[in-house]
């Protein structure tokens, strides 16, 4: 899911860098004079500009996100690993315990005969 995720991401921007030079293209060839051309291209490049930092910006964000939450499950599987290990490891100390008592037991059976 995060593949594809990206996969649009990208293409989206691709469309967008596509739509941004095409429209620089035209405006190039627009019947209109040098210095009103400069100008519209001054004043879209400026909206370009800011809509690409909101696009990184929103870019940024999301990835920071992603960061965050597989920080987050990365440290419950590690608590729960812990968990696991901790309670495995009384399971094996009582069993032990449980076994040296019988040995104990036995010994004691076989030293009467």
């Amino acid at each position: 899911m995060e593949d594809r995720d990206r996969k649009i991401a990208a293409t989206a921007l691709l469309l967008f860098a596509g739509g941004v030079i095409g429209a620089g293209v035209a405006l190039f060839f627009a019947p209109t004079s040098g210095v009103r051309t400069r100008k519209k291209l001054l004043r879209y490049s400026k909206q370009v500009r800011r809509t690409a930092d909101d696009a990184v910006q929103d870019l940024s964000d999301n990835v920071s996100t992603l960061v965050e939450a597989i920080a987050e499950k990365g440290d419950d599987l590690l608590e729960k690993g812990k968990d696991a290990a901790d309670s495995s490891r009384r399971d094996l100390i009582r069993l032990i315990e449980e076994g040296a008592a019988r040995l104990e037991k036995i010994r004691t059976i076989l030293k009467r005969f």
